[in-house]
C-alpha cells in the first residue's frame, strides 16, 4: 500500500459493443500489466489489460441502487418499543423480504439482488439483553424465504425448516440473548443462493449495563457474483465497491470508535479487516466486555463477527481494507478521514 504510485488516467474498455468505463486507481510504479477477468454488462466476464479495477463513481447515481452506505453504516433500528405487563420491553419489527430488485452494483454491472425491507445489507436489528423481540416477517418475493437469527432461541424461531412461501407471513418472536454482536440471514436452499444475493443483516444485542460511548457503526464484508460461477467479481463492504474509498468515513481526533464487523462473505473461506495506522481492541463475536486481543488485522470465516474499539491520535487519511489482495482491487478497501 505504499512507496511510489502511479495514477491510471480514466481508460474505456469496448467488449462486444459495449463499453465499460474504468477510472483514476492508483497502482504500484512499476507492476507488471497483466489479464484480469473483469464482470460486463451481461453478466458475461470480459478480459481486459492492466490493474484498473477501481470505477470511481458516486452510488447515488448508480440506477436503483438499494443501499445508501453512508446512512446504513450509522443506522440502527430499534424497533417499535412497548412495555408488557410484567415490566418486559417488547421491541417489534416489520421485515419483507423481496426477490425481483436488480441493482447496478457498478457501472454497467447489474446484479439481481435480494433484499430485507429493500437494502442490501438487510436491516440492522438492535435490542437490550432481555428485550422481547417480535418480528413481523412478509414474504413479498417469488421464492420461500426464511429469517435465521445467530443467537438462543427456541427451535419453532430459527428459521431453518419451517419456510414461508411467497405472499406469506410469519411472526419470530424471542427473548435477546446473549449479548453480543450477532446476525441473520435466509435459511432456504439451496443457501448460498440466498445469502450471495443480499439477504441478511446485523443484530446487536446490547448489555443492560451499557457499553462506553463511542461513535458507533455497522461493517457487513459480502460480496457479488455477478457471472453465476460461485466466485465473486466484487467484494465490499456496505453493499457498494469502493463506496469508502470515494467517500471516506469522518471521524473525530481522539474520539472512540466502535466497528460491529460482520463476514457474510459467499464462496470465499475467508475475509478479513485490516487498520491502517492503528491498533483495536478485538470482542470476538462482543459476548465478553474484555477484549481478546489489541490487534491491527481480523480475520473471519463466513458467519463470524467482532467488535472493534480504536482511537486515533493523529488526523489524516487512514486506509482500512482486506488484506487479501484480490478482494482490495476488487472493492473491499476504504479510508477514515480523521479530523481535528
Amino acid at each position: 500500500m505504499s512507496g511510489n504510485m502511479l495514477l491510471v488516467a480514466v481508460m474505456a474498455v469496448a467488449v462486444a459493443g459495449s463499453v465499460m468505463a474504468f477510472s483514476s486507481v492508483k497502482m504500484q510504479a512499476g507492476a507488471q500489466n497483466e489479464d484480469k477477468m473483469v464482470a460486463g454488462h451481461s453478466t458475461g466476464i470480459y478480459r481486459t489489460t492492466g490493474d484498473v479495477l477501481d470505477p470511481e463513481h458516486d452510488s447515488r447515481q448508480l440506477s436503483n441502487a438499494v443501499v445508501d452506505p453512508d446512512k446504513y453504516l450509522r443506522e440502527f433500528n430499534y424497533g417499535h418499543v412497548s412495555k408488557l405487563p410484567d415490566g418486559t420491553t417488547l421491541r417489534e419489527f416489520t421485515i419483507v423480504a423481496d426477490d425481483k430488485r436488480v441493482m447496478e452494483v457498478s457501472p454497467g454491472v447489474s446484479y439481481n439482488v435480494w433484499t430485507f425491507n429493500g437494502t442490501v445489507p438487510g436491516p440492522t436489528i438492535r435490542a437490550t439483553e432481555g428485550d422481547l423481540v417480535r418480528i413481523h416477517f412478509v414474504n413479498n418475493g417469488t421464492l420461500p424465504h426464511t429469517m435465521h437469527f445467530h443467537s438462543i432461541h427456541a427451535a419453532e424461531m430459527d428459521g431453518a425448516f419451517d419456510q414461508v412461501a411467497p405472499g406469506g407471513r410469519f411472526i419470530y418472536e424471542f427473548t435477546a440473548e446473549p449479548f453480543g454482536l450477532h446476525l441473520y440471514h435466509c435459511h432456504v436452499q439451496p443457501l448460498e443462493e440466498h445469502i450471495a444475493h443480499g439477504l441478511y443483516g446485523a443484530y446487536i444485542v446490547d448489555p443492560k449495563g451499557p457499553r462506553p460511548p463511542a461513535d458507533e457503526m455497522v461493517m457487513m464484508m459480502n460480496g457479488y457474483d455477478t457471472d453465476f460461477d460461485t466466485e465473486n467479481n466484487f467484494y465490499t463492504v456496505n453493499g457498494i465497491p469502493f463506496y469508502y474509498m470515494h467517500h471516506p468515513i469522518q471521524i473525530e481526533k481522539n474520539q472512540s470508535v466502535r466497528v460491529y464487523l460482520v463476514n457474510i462473505l459467499e464462496f470465499d473461506q475467508i475475509n478479513n479487516f485490516h487498520l491502517h495506522g492503528n491498533l483495536f481492541h478485538l470482542y470476538r463475536t462482543g459476548t465478553s466486555l474484555t477484549p481478546d486481543e489489541y490487534a491491527d488485522m481480523v480475520t473471519m470465516s463466513q458467519g463470524e463477527r467482532a467488535i472493534l474499539e480504536f482511537t486515533y491520535k493523529y488526523p489524516g487519511q487512514y486506509m482500512f481494507h482486506a488484506h487479501k489482495t484480490e478482494f482490495a482491487e476488487k472493492g473491499w478497501t476504504g479510508a477514515f478521514l480523521v479530523r481535528e
